[in-house]
This record gives structure tokens, sequence and C-alpha cells, in this order.
């Protein structure tokens, strides 16, 4: 468990590595901040195309062999990143990284699989603190890397411990027996059809895509006000700010203990007012910084806590298709988050940090309204 944990984070940093020297992209390219923010666009919407394409895979493959395969394709996707000339060529590049980055997100349901029922939320919650550090630590060493070395550096750097993973994976990974046989389109399709079928699953998605939209919208745009005025700080104090989240990795912890002991509508309820309240305190974190951090760690809290909260709910749904589920909740997941940095990029060239700040708390609100709707319902 602990090296799943441990290779997940280190998968899914690909996610992330661009997020803090997006100001050093726009200048190296030649670009503004609202075409160099559609690189988080690009990696989250190839993430969401693996989560649809490939992860199902893991209903159909044994996980070991498929895990150890997308590694490599992740570090050959990296490579081309380092070596882009342009930024349209660095976008491409970024799409086969969110696409190889969903190694974690077959993982995580193999870990699912392997623990006792009575303990699934707490080892969901333990993978994804490793998958909470990878994104923390991602901002972080990319922002120190970036400052010694120039921001391709990240990249080739990570293509090194892709290869590295793989191998180790390929030896400590459990063997798996002979996976039901099912045709590819059909496996995928059956993924969309559980959102159809699930009206748990398709909630838990909604919450989900919601969350990350918020998350999405804060770390898009971040960079841009970090290095303008008032703060004007370099790409390594930029990548300090990632390890502000930390506080999220002790929300992933109680959200999973929450939902263990079937209080997952509160962890839900609590979330969503963070997720809401967090963007109050960031508006003032155009020149505050104190408000500043203690929204970025709302916030984290608030989308941490939703995650596990999910997580632990949908993989209870249908043991035989936890892939399959994984994969459609992660779509949606992914598909928000996209959403939110788009969307972001556009509203930080025209309404700078308050529109930024409503934008967040409106999609907050959206969650927020959902839940206490649905417990008036029940």
């Amino acid at each position: 468990m602990t090296l799943i944990a441990v290779a997940t984070g280190a998968v899914v940093a690909n996610l992330y590595y661009a997020q803090p020297v997006l100001h050093l992209v726009a200048h190296d390219f030649h670009s503004g901040s609202g075409l160099a923010s559609l690189i988080i666009t690009a990696t989250q919407v190839g993430y969401a195309a693996g989560l649809l394409l490939v992860v199902p895979l893991g209903d159909l493959h044994p996980r070991r062999i498929l895990v150890v395969r997308i590694f490599g394709v992740a570090a050959v996707a990296l490579v081309a990143c380092a070596l882009s000339p342009d930024i349209w060529v660095f976008g491409l590049a970024s799409i086969a990284v969110g696409t190889a980055s969903v190694a974690g997100q077959v993982m995580i349901p193999f870990a699912a699989d392997l623990a006792p029922p009575e303990r699934r939320g707490r080892v969901v919650a333990r993978i994804m603190t490793g998958l909470l550090l990878g994104i923390l630590l991602a901002r972080t060493v990319s922002g120190l890397v970036a400052q010694l070395a120039g921001w391709r550096a990240i990249y080739w750097l990570s293509a090194a411990l892709m290869v590295a993973f793989a191998a180790i994976l390929w030896r400590a990974l459990p063997g798996e027996g002979p996976r039901p046989h099912r045709a590819y389109w059909n496996l995928v399709g059956s993924s969309l059809r559980l959102l159809v079928d699930e009206p748990v699953l398709r909630r838990r998605a909604w919450h989900g895509a919601c969350a990350f939209a918020c998350f999405s919208v804060l770390w898009t745009t971040i960079a841009f006000l970090l290095s303008g005025a008032p703060y004007r700080y370099s790409s390594a104090v930029i990548g300090l700010f990632g390890l502000v989240g930390a506080a999220g990795i002790l929300a992933a912890n109680l959200a999973g203990k929450l939902a263990d002991a079937d209080r997952s509508t509160s962890a839900t309820l609590v979330a969503g007012v963070l997720l809401t309240g967090s963007f109050g305190l960031l508006w003032f974190g155009h020149s505050a910084l104190a408000a500043l951090i203690v929204g970025i760690v709302v916030l984290d809290i608030g989308t941490q806590g939703m995650q596990i909260t999910n997580q632990a709910i949908i993989y209870a749904l249908r043991p035989d298709a936890r892939s399959r589920i994984n994969s459609a909740y992660m779509v949606c997941y992914f598909i928000g988050g996209a959403a939110g940095s788009l969307t972001a990029g556009v509203v930080y060239g025209s309404h700078r940090w308050a529109g930024v700040c409503i934008l967040g708390a409106g999609l907050g609100a959206l969650s927020l309204a959902s839940t206490l709707y649905e417990r008036v319902r029940s």
C-alpha cells in the first residue's frame, strides 16, 4: 500500500508541474496568460481522456502489466514536453502527459480490491494521502527546479522517475488471475452507462466535478497573481505555496474515517461550505498574504474531504466494476477541473483576481446547494 501511495503521488505530480511556472512558459513562448493557462486545460483534458479510454482496461487486463506500460508512456510524453519548440507542441505533449498520468487511477481500485471492506475508506485515504503529497511536492519541486535550471528541467527529471517506478512496480506489485473477457468498446461504454444506472455515482460525480473546478480555478491563476504586483515572487517562492495545502492530508484521513462510520452526508456538507467560503478569504488575498494562505488551506481541505468521501462511497457500489466506476467518476471530476481552469484563464484576463474569486465561490455554491437539496429530499 505504501508503494502504491508513493507511485500514485509521483505519477499524478505530472499534472501539476506546469502550474507554478506558467508565467515562465508564457514568457519563453511569447504568449499571454490566457493562452498559457490552456496548458493546464490540455493536461486535464488528456487526463479525462485517459480516464475514459485507459482506466477501464483495469477490468480487462492484469493491472500490474497495465500500470507498468502506462508509466513507460508517461516517460516518453514528459521527454516530448522537455523538447517542445513552441507552446502548441507543448500543449499536445501535455495532453499525452495527462493521458498517461492515469496510472494512479488504475492503482487506486487495485488497492481497494486488496483492502478488507471495513478498512476500505482508510486504505483509499492512505493512497489519496500519497496522491496529495505528489500534488503538493509537484508545485514546490517544479518551482525550485525552474529557479535553478529552467522550467524544462522538471520534465527531464520526472521522465527519469517514471522509468524508475516502472521497473520497481514490475517487481513489487502482486499478480492477478485472468480477467473476464469483454470487448474493449463495450467496456468503455459500460463505464459511461454506470452513470445512468447508478444514481449515487451520478451525484458523487457532480460533487467531485464542482470541487475540482474550484480547485483548478485557484491553481490555474495563482502563478499570475503571485508573479505580479504587489507580490512579485520568484518561481521558487510560488512553488512553495503548494506546501500550504498540506492540511488537506488531515482532511483526507478524517474524511476516510467518516466514510467508514457512514457519516458521508455530513462530510459532504462541510466540504461544500469550505469550498464556497474559501474564496471569501481568497478575495482579500490579492494584497493580503495571510488571507491568501488561509484561503488556500481551507480550499484544499474542502477539496480533499469531498474527494475521499466520494471515492469511499462509489467503491462500495459495484465491487466487480471498480475500475469502470472509478473511470466514470474521474472523467466527470476532470471535466470539472478542465472547465474550471479554462474559465479561470478567461476570467482572470478580463476581471483579474476578483473575477476568479466570484467564479470559484459560485462553483462551490453549486455543490453546497445540491447537497442541501439531497438532504431535504432524504
